[in-house]
């Protein structure tokens, strides 16, 4: 059934949000289902990809290189990556062994937002990647708080001592300029900023 949300040329935000969503969804968690096979640093053969994105959900008009390079474009947070014919998603991958992310010394500082109601686990268990790959960071707490609100709408917002948790031996991989992972991170190693207004 085609989807005619995507007539116009120039695309509204919540067809770039919704083109955006079924993009992750393949590229992070489900290739299997658009018949996609994710080398092991999670890319994919754009031609490939293009195909069966527009094979699975009907785009009118269909998807090209050129729209997803819009919606890059446009995006506050890096997402996707395009790269010599291929395309990846950068991080937030739930399948196993996928991504390999450079190591690097992180900034003294990095925040998680968070649900208020995940606070007593997370102070027992640490922070945990929770059926993802990694456990995400934010390197601003604008960007925390933005992350947090998708599961509370006045999250709780940590401040990481990541110089501290480096120095202890705790690898950092670098995602973009606003995310970095950790693949756990001990609790001894947060404090809670405040609950968002």
């Amino acid at each position: 059934m085609t989807d005619h949300r995507f007539q116009d040329k120039r695309m509204d935000k919540r067809s770039q949000v919704f083109i955006s969503k079924k993009m992750s969804y393949a590229l992070r968690h489900n290739p299997a289902k658009y018949g996609l096979t994710l080398d092991k640093y999670g890319y994919v053969d754009l031609h490939q990809f293009l195909a069966a994105m527009n094979r699975v959900h009907h785009f009118h008009p269909r998807l090209t290189e050129m729209t997803i390079r819009e919606i890059m474009h446009g995006a506050k947070k890096q997402r996707f990556k395009i790269k010599n014919g291929q395309i990846c998603a950068l991080y937030g991958h739930s399948i196993p062994g996928i991504i390999k992310h450079p190591e690097k010394v992180p900034p003294a500082v990095l925040y998680h937002g968070t649900a208020r109601r995940f606070l007593p686990s997370i102070w027992q268990k640490g922070l945990l990647p929770m059926g993802r790959q990694y456990v995400h960071l934010s390197a601003d707490q604008a960007t925390a708080r933005q992350v947090g609100q998708r599961r509370d709408q006045k999250p709780a917002i940590l401040v990481v001592d990541a110089a501290a948790a480096s120095r202890d031996g705790i690898k950092f991989y670098y995602a973009n300029d606003q995310v970095w992972l950790v693949d756990q991170l001990p609790a001894k190693y947060l404090r809670l900023l405040s609950a968002s207004r």
